[in-house]
């Protein structure tokens, strides 16, 4: 089909969206998805082309005045109708009503003696080529419609999900993130979840990522989520440790309103919860650690904490999407006051600020905040982004630490104080009051408050902190690390849809260099002259098999241990003369920071292999290597002789091959000990030896990240760094200086 697409192809956010995207790489690591097809961006394109329109747009968001709310509205008033009003091209029609009965097993044609099926209820939602991208999430910006049933229904939520892409607050989010007006949407039409219970959860604390780094928040409602994340509901709140699963804590919220399916009418209601679940415990212990469990794990997919959206339906558990955490920035706290409070509530975005309160009913009075003003509302909304942005801080009456208010708020890095219950009665309009949103906390007047004294970035350690990276993206966002002690290759590679080999095949090396290039290129001057290790590709032959070329991968009964890192390098050389390639060119630019690490490697022979190719290409040949198995381990001293640049453990790879436990196995992970005795000794082993040799000695793994344990055991053992999830950096420095105090 040209403008339809399934979860089962490879294309990219340019296709889909962001959250497309997502969810067809979610879909592909075998989480549970609901069923979905995706209407890509093609198709808005040939709509709005067919209709003339982008250039009409283009003129009308030219005379806007983006500091006025009235002509923003206006503009997008104009625009919206052009685009209801305009006719959707037939061929798109078909290809929408099309995939809708494939979605539901009916047949594609009308047939005789064939009673039609009846037509599911799905989910309609915008997915913005620019949503959910690192550093702005737009959350909220575009519209989702639940409950549709029936292809014209379908049609016509499709048409607004295209108009939302010029809503006002869209238009404005645009111009204050230089983000294109120009450009395109997607939607996303999947199965409609009828949950009992929903919500949202974050892999790390988005308040204090620091000290939230090992921490899973959910945040639960009855019905579905719409009524947390638009902050209409006191949400349960469950915190998770995501090293052992343990529930540190509930704090059981009063959830007096849900919305669900009217079982009537089929569509979209709020009603009054019954009265025994208004302040009762939304997840049992059971689905808060499953449903924890999900969320590590695709944190660890993504290597990036992530902001899941979750629904739960006769009790299967179902991930709705997921998108990057786009605000992991430490932001300065307070120190807590003495005093009388005159309002509590959730400190959702940290910081203080003293000003006077404005309260806004809903979006048509944004308009009366200032420059400094304090937002006060019962919760806001995505029309209210034009007054928050100009607010010194944000309380609500409502919402938890997911909803709109706290999402936004840490964005533009407003203090935010959520779920008052009272603010709008309390709080009077001009009244002066001072907000510590550290504390959850206002004060009457103006008080003087004291921000605690940064930590962490300045200190300076022997054993240095690294951060593994997988998104070049993000590289600037670690720049303090003192290196990159892991860079991935494999999301630089598979982004264009291509698997890496097909490339050869196509005589297309010189692409595939270029996207190396590229990628690392990024990094590498981010953190010049500070050392950027990148590992050779290392992907598995199951993980790549729907991309364009993956048919042709081998069939393995056990691709753990297969045909991957350097063993299949060495095989089939070109990719890594693509690699090695790059590596030169970066040399040659200057960027001689950048050193290659060859993965999964056990004998010695494979290192003096990798050497010969370098020196023949001219390109640079001191390798260091990664330790993942016990081969490599005990045989140290080998590779040390032959010359290494350094030895880096791979923790994950070491473990399984050592304690022979499959870690992706869910009924292994009890006994999957990162720490076993074995693993101690394996450790110590090779750091000494490295030490003997003048070798740096290094772990890449998550272990580092999530275990203090392992962290002092490794000092002590005289490891020189340790490289850690981005957003455990300042953790595990803090960490190291106190062991070597």
């Amino acid at each position: 089909m040209t403008f339809i697409a399934t979860t089962e192809e490879e294309l990219s956010i340019k296709d889909v969206g962001g959250k497309g995207f997502n969810l067809i790489k979610l879909t592909k690591a075998g989480f549970p998805v609901p069923e979905a097809f995706f209407i890509t961006a093609k198709a808005y394109d040939a709509f709005a082309e067919e209709n003339e329109l982008k250039g009409k747009i283009l003129e009308i968001i030219e005379k806007v005045d983006f500091e006025d709310p009235n002509s923003m509205q206006k503009a997008s008033d104009e625009i919206k109708k052009m685009i209801f009003e305009a006719k959707m091209p037939d061929k798109i029609k078909a290809e929408i009503k099309d995939a809708y009965k494939r979605l539901y097993g009916a047949p594609p044609l009308n047939l005789d003696f064939v009673k039609p099926m009846d037509a599911p209820f799905v989910a309609v939602r915008s997915s913005g080529i620019t949503e959910d991208i690192k550093g702005a999430s737009s959350a909220g910006q575009y519209e989702t419609f639940l409950n549709i049933k029936g292809e014209e229904n379908l049609l016509k939520a499709v048409q607004k999900c295209w108009a939302s892409l010029y809503t006002a607050r869209v238009i404005y989010y645009r111009h204050k993130n230089n983000q294109p007006q120009d450009t395109s949407i997607c939607v996303v039409i999947q199965r409609m979840v009828n949950s009992e219970k929903s919500g949202v959860a974050f892999t790390v604390d988005p308040r204090n990522p620091k000290e939230g780094s090992n921490h899973i928040i959910i945040e639960g409602c009855w019905g579905l989520g719409e009524t947390l994340v638009q902050g209409n509901v006191e949400p349960d709140r469950y915190l998770v440790d995501k090293t052992t699963g343990d529930i540190l804590e509930k704090v059981i919220g009063k959830k007096s309103l849900e919305m669900v399916r009217d079982p009537m009418y089929g569509i979209t209601i709020q009603r009054n919860v019954l009265k025994e679940n208004v302040e009762a415990q939304v997840l049992s212990d059971m689905e808060i650690v499953t449903l924890a469990a999900y969320c590590k794990k695709i944190e660890q997919y993504y290597n990036y904490p992530e902001d899941i959206e979750w629904a739960i339906e006769r009790g299967k558990i179902y991930i709705i999407q997921t998108r990057a955490v786009t605000t992991l920035e430490e932001k300065e706290k307070t120190k807590e006051v003495e005093g009388t409070p005159i309002l509590e509530g959730w400190g959702a975005s940290p910081g203080a600020a003293v000003g006077v309160v404005k309260i806004i009913r809903d979006a048509t009075e944004v308009w009366k905040i200032t420059k400094g003003d304090i937002l006060v509302t019962k919760m806001t909304n995505p029309d209210f982004v034009v007054g928050m942005e100009k607010s010194s801080a944000i309380v609500t009456d409502e919402g938890g630490v997911t909803c709109h208010a706290a999402i936004v708020s840490r964005e533009l890095s407003v203090p935010c104080i959520v779920g008052t219950k009272t603010a709008t009665q309390i709080l009077k309009e001009g009244m002066k009051i001072t907000v510590d949103a550290t504390h959850g906390k206002v004060y009457a007047g103006e008080i003087a408050i004291e921000m605690e004294e940064k930590k962490g970035v300045e200190i300076k350690t022997k054993v240095q902190v690294k951060v593994n990276i997988a998104f070049p993206e993000t590289a600037d966002k670690a720049k303090h690390a003192d290196g990159v002690g892991l860079l991935r290759l494999e999301h630089m590679l598979t982004k264009t849809g291509m698997h890496p080999i097909e490339y050869v095949r196509q005589e297309r090396g010189e692409e595939l260099t270029k996207i190396i290039l590229d990628g690392v290129g990024k990094v590498a001057q981010a953190f010049y002259p500070k050392p950027v290790w990148v590992r050779s590709l290392d992907a598995r032959t199951d993980e790549f098999k729907n991309m364009k070329g993956g048919e042709n991968e081998p069939v393995e009964i056990n691709p753990m241990l297969g045909w991957h890192g350097v063993r299949r390098s060495l095989d089939q050389p070109e990719i890594l003369k693509c690699e090695l390639n790059a590596l030169k060119r970066l040399h040659e630019n200057g960027l001689t920071n950048v050193v290659w690490e060859l993965p999964f490697i056990i004998n010695v022979s494979e290192l003096k292999r990798a050497k010969e190719i370098a020196e023949e290409m001219g390109a640079p040949s001191n390798f260091g290597i990664m330790v993942e198995v016990p081969a490599c381990a005990l045989t140290i001293e080998d590779f040390c002789k032959e010359g290494i640049a350094f030895a880096s453990f791979g923790s994950n790879d070491l473990t399984q091959t050592t304690l022979g436990i499959d870690r992706d196995n869910e009924n292994l992970i009890k006994i999957f000990d990162e720490m076993h005795p074995a693993m101690q000794f394996l450790f110590k082993h090779v750091i000494e030896v490295c030490k003997k040799y003048n070798v740096e000695s290094s772990i890449c793994g998550e272990l580092p990240s999530n275990r203090r344990d392992a962290v002092e055991f490794l000092v002590k053992a005289g490891i020189d760094s340790l490289s850690v999830n981005l957003d455990a950096i300042d953790k595990v420095r803090e960490q190291v200086s106190e062991l070597e105090s």
